[in-house]
């Protein structure tokens, strides 16, 4: 698999991430760790977890496999820290207290002496100077090797970015993750030129609109598959109304035309979309991986890339430029 640095840091990672949102939930042990040892074999190394992911089992999925599966360095561990649950319900605690300690938790469930990418969950509400901080602590102490953010827009971006700057001694910010794919490009507004600005690498979440890029709701919604269930049916039903209905079926246009899958030429644009680094693919098995596996050596003809960028919400600047 092609590595790419992530910023100007020194970090490179395979161009393709391996999410783990349904460990531990909606992926058992065994097919996690069939996902895992086809992910490394390929070249693979991004692992990305929070200890949101299914209460931290998904965590605890990875520290098992990393002590009876794969070699602790062949992976790229990220995890994050500020989603934390009260009295059931999830909220975002961006405390330096809830952050350090959301750090020791998952350092003990990944069974693991440091995290190499340690991000920020999500905007919150405590200052940000102390959000901040934390990230500071954990680096200068050694536990974790590069900071992060996920889900910062782009003015939180450029914040935290600039606050992590404006003083030797401060935790760089490298990377941040966000939604992106053909049925979400709200981050070619403000997020992508932000991490332009601040050299930062990015990481897009869902990178197959939520599974419905890959074509499998174009006849209905497949019994098996994520938006018919309780748990995550809210999380597929935005983007199954009619504009993203037609973006697909452009997909799959493109797909008869290459003699590809729709789910690979939904995959091969959001991978060399411009300012991409690794994207995090969510397969729930190994079988699901292949097709994505089997693109690495693929890329998509600039005429087809415009097109879908066209039919998707229009021309991509950053493509032009």
């Amino acid at each position: 698999m092609q590595r790419r640095s992530v910023g100007t840091s020194g970090l490179t990672v395979g161009r393709a991430g391996l999410g783990t949102m349904t460990w531990g939930r909606d992926t058992r042990f065994e097919d996690a760790r069939a996902l895992l040892r086809a992910f490394v074999a390929a070249g693979g190394d991004l692992v990305d977890s929070a200890p949101a992911y299914s209460r931290g089992e998904a965590e605890r999925m990875i520290g098992k496999l990393l002590r009876t599966e794969i070699h602790r360095d062949d992976v790229v561990l990220a995890t994050k820290a500020g989603f934390t649950f009260r009295d059931g319900v999830r909220v975002v605690d961006t405390s330096r207290r809830v952050l350090l300690d959301d750090l020791h938790e998952s350092l003990r469930r990944l069974g693991t002496d440091h995290i190499d990418v340690w991000q920020v969950h999500a905007w919150g509400q405590a200052p940000l100077e102390e959000t901040l901080a934390a990230l500071d602590h954990a680096v200068s102490t050694g536990v974790v090797r590069y900071a992060g953010v996920s889900n910062f827009v782009g003015w939180q971006t450029a914040a935290a970015s600039t606050w992590q700057s404006a003083f030797p001694g401060r935790a760089r910010l490298v990377s941040n993750q966000v939604e992106y794919s053909l049925l979400a490009r709200r981050a070619e507004v403000e997020v992508l030129p932000a991490l332009r600005h601040f050299e930062m690498g990015f990481f897009p979440w869902s990178p197959m609109g939520r599974g419905v890029l890959t074509g499998k709701y174009r006849g209905g919604v497949p019994r098996d598959s994520r938006a018919a269930t309780t748990h995550f049916g809210w999380y597929v039903e935005p983007y199954l109304e009619a504009r993203s209905r037609a973006v697909v079926e452009a997909v799959a246009k493109a797909a008869d035309g290459l003699g590809v899958s729709p789910l690979q030429v939904a995959w091969l644009w959001v991978r060399d979309a411009p300012g991409v680094t690794a994207p995090l693919l969510g397969a729930r098995t190994a079988a699901q991986f292949t097709p994505y596996l089997e693109a690495e050596s693929m890329s998509l003809p600039p005429e087809i890339a415009a097109a879908l960028d066209d039919v998707s919400g229009g021309p991509n600047e950053a493509r032009t430029t």
